[in-house]
């Protein structure tokens, strides 16, 4: 057996071992991050697009578990530190990316990244901005590396803390970039968690399309933001367990899916982290990001634990 086939060999057994309900999203994340740093992904451009198919899947299945009325409470509750939210965070992201000297189209991109909805968002607005590769290469990159230590680092913070899990639902809705690491995160807290981060970051993704199309208003393109649809299959699956109570096992076993199908996820998003993306991000940008979300993962974190934020 060829070298080559046997690694092929290894990172299907690992990605198929994360299907399993013993496997949890962080060590799912570390697995696929390992794999790709000793090895190299021997199929990275198929990773990639899988993982954005199972995650889009796997956002629409979770909201089985989720009725209409739990939803409308959270996300209307979320609205207004929503926006204040992106605003402050694009605005301080830009001084931080002029302070470091970090390339304009390259700091938005982060900032933007960081005030809504991570690569989604990044990706959104690229093409309004008319970024060069390299920036929108950058952006998402330094992106990725810090979903993956919040992925980690949240849970263990949520629990040093203390807070219950609803507040930790909040905050990593409000201060994740990704919605895989915002589910996966609270997914390792805890059910209702889960729900809640769930719910805010779906009501936060929404406003990639206003923002959108502001900015091409702005920079005078003709690029149209668009609603996710995975956010509409969510709201859709929501519906369907909302008007079929009596059938809530059978929705419940598909939101529990839903969840495992997420950590494959996470494997795979995990071996996209490879030796290239990691030279690829600068110092600056890198320091731009960090700064950036530590402010607003440790503001988050004060104001709901305060009670600002509930």
């Amino acid at each position: 057996m060829s070298p080559i086939t046997m690694k092929r060999l290894a990172f299907l057994l690992l990605a198929t071992a994360c299907a399993l309900p013993q496997v949890g999203t962080a060590a799912a994340l570390l697995a696929g991050i390992a794999f790709s740093l000793a090895f190299a992904n021997p199929w990275p451009a198929e990773s990639s697009a899988w993982s954005r198919k199972l995650l889009q899947i796997s956002v629409v299945g979770l909201g089985f578990g989720l009725s209409l009325p739990e939803i409308w409470q959270v996300g209307k509750s979320s609205i207004g530190y929503t926006i204040i939210g992106i605003l402050l965070t694009i605005l301080i992201g830009s001084l931080l990316g002029r302070v470091l000297g970090v390339r304009n189209n390259t700091s938005l991109l982060v900032s933007f990244g960081t005030a809504i909805c991570g690569g989604s968002a990044i990706a959104a607005m690229a093409p309004v901005l008319k970024a060069e590769s390299e920036d929108t290469a950058v952006s998402l990159a330094t992106v990725f590396m810090l979903n993956s230590v919040a992925l980690l680092a949240f849970p263990p913070v949520g629990s040093f803390f203390g807070i219950s899990q609803h507040a930790f639902g909040l905050w990593a809705g409000l201060a994740i970039h990704d919605t895989s690491s915002v589910v996966g995160a609270a997914a390792a807290y805890g059910p209702a968690a889960l729900a809640t981060a769930t719910t805010v970051k779906l009501a936060r993704a929404l406003w990639i399309t206003p923002c959108v199309m502001v900015a091409a208003v702005m920079k005078k393109t003709s690029q149209k933001g668009v609603v996710p649809l995975f956010i509409i299959g969510f709201l859709v699956a929501a519906t369907i367990r909302s008007l079929v109570p009596s059938l809530n096992a059978i929705w419940g076993d598909l939101a529990a899916i839903a969840r495992q199908l997420l950590v494959v996820t996470l494997f795979l998003i995990g071996s996209g982290l490879s030796r290239g993306v990691l030279r690829k991000v600068g110092l600056r940008p890198l320091l731009q990001g960090c700064a950036l979300w530590l402010l607003v993962s440790s503001v988050t974190l004060l104001a709901v634990i305060r009670g600002w934020i509930a």
